[in-house]
This record gives C-alpha cells, structure tokens and sequence, in this order.
C-alpha cells in the first residue's frame, strides 16, 4: 500500500514540500513588508514636507512683519516672537487699569495703528491661503484681592482675560474699514481668556507679574490641518 502511495506522489508534477510552501509564505510575507515600510517611508517624506513647509512660511510671515513693525514694537512695549508668531503687547499699565477691561487711550492708538497693518501682512498673497486662525489672547498674572483663593483667583482673572479679548476684538474690527478684508478677518479671528494658565517666571523660576499681564495676536497656519489629514490617511489604511 505504502509503495502505491509512493508511486502516485511521484507521478504527480504538481505536487508541493512543505519548502517549497514555506518558501512561497515567506515570499508572500517579505512582499507585504516591503509595501508596508515603502508606505511609511512615503508618509515620513510627505510629514517632513509639511514640516518643512511649516518652518519656511512660519519664519517669512515672521520676517515680513518684523519688517512691517521692527520701528514701532520698542514705542509700543510690544514684542514679535520668531518660534510662535506671538505679537505680545507686554506693558500692562499702557493695556488696561487694574481689574478693567476698558482699553486705555493709549493702548486704543496703538491698536488703531497696530492691527490693519497687521492684517494687510497677513491677507499678502504669499501668505492669505495659509491662514486658519488669528487668536487675539488676553493673559493675567495668578494673584487677585488679598487672601483669595486660588481657585477665585483663577477663574476671576478668566472672567477678566475673557472681556479684555472681547473688548480688543471690537475695538480692533472697527479699526478695519475695507468690507472684504474685514469679512476675511472676521472668518478667522478668535478671541482667547487664558487666566493665568500661561505664566512667565524670571530667571530665578518666579512669576513675574508684570510681565504675565498681557495681550498677545498669534497666527495658527494650515500646517495642523496638513498634518491631521497625514494621521487620518494612516488610520485609515
């Protein structure tokens, strides 16, 4: 019987050893790999692209308005920051009185010199598809009155952050008399209260103040959207 079997494994061509399956799984297994590194490879490529775009547009908007304002930011008490395009108005008897959200008259003639500049850089053609978001961002110190609780001090200086960004978002629309630039403005223009959730400390690692009571313009550009979208292709792969 053995030997019948022998004999019709023989005389079958097509017959397969388990190399030979081993082989071809492991071919078919190397196959797969390789599409699958080359995938990753093509979207480290394309997440580097984004980043590099992201570096690029991030420091022309910042040489363009560093060039637009570099006379005026030391009159204003005002600085641009390179590593997140903050425009930080940091002089905070200039901004507002203490616990008011009424714009003092200073404050109000730099804004109304300040922000259609400011626009007009902004809606450049190199840079107006780029745009996501203009964040006007109100921040306090973390003390309030006497004795308060942290907690009510926090959420008191909310409050506080909350109606200066409004009251600065008001005041700096109407600063913009162009009806197409302000309906473009409008779209991306956001107003932030951040409390005392983003401090700045001095060199020996204590608050400073003064200088946490500020306001702040930001640009976010469409390199966050770039990037979800590169997360969301890989999710669904």
């Amino acid at each position: 019987m053995s030997k019948n079997i022998e004999i019709r494994e023989e005389e079958n061509p097509f017959a397969l050893s388990i190399g030979d399956i081993m082989a071809a799984l492991l071919l078919v297994f190397v196959l797969i790999l390789s599409s699958i590194l080359l995938e990753l490879e093509e979207m480290k490529e394309k997440q580097n692209e984004v980043i590099t775009e992201y570096k690029d547009l991030k420091r022309q908007i910042y040489e363009k308005l560093n060039e637009e304002f570099k006379d005026d930011l030391d009159g204003w008490r005002a600085e641009l920051d390179s590593s997140n395009l903050a425009f930080r108005f940091k002089e905070p008897d200039i901004l507002f009185a203490t616990g008011s959200s009424v714009l003092k008259p200073d404050f109000k003639g730099i804004l109304a010199d300040f922000f259609p500049r400011y626009i007009t850089v902004l809606r450049s053609e190199e840079f107006l598809s780029n745009i996501e978001e203009i964040r006007i961002e109100g921040h306090t110190s973390s003390e309030w009155v006497f004795n308060a609780s942290e907690d009510f001090a926090y959420f008191e200086n909310m409050r506080l952050s909350q109606d200066r960004t409004r009251t600065t978002l008001e005041f700096t629309l109407n600063q913009i008399l162009d009806e197409e630039s302000k309906a473009w403005t409008k779209s991306l223009i956001t107003a932030n209260g951040l409390s005392s959730s983003q401090l700045i400390y001095n060199n020996f690692g204590e608050e400073d103040q003064e200088a946490s009571r500020r306001v702040e313009f930001r640009v976010r550009t469409d390199a966050e959207k770039k990037i979800d979208e590169l997360l969301k292709n890989i999710e669904n792969k």
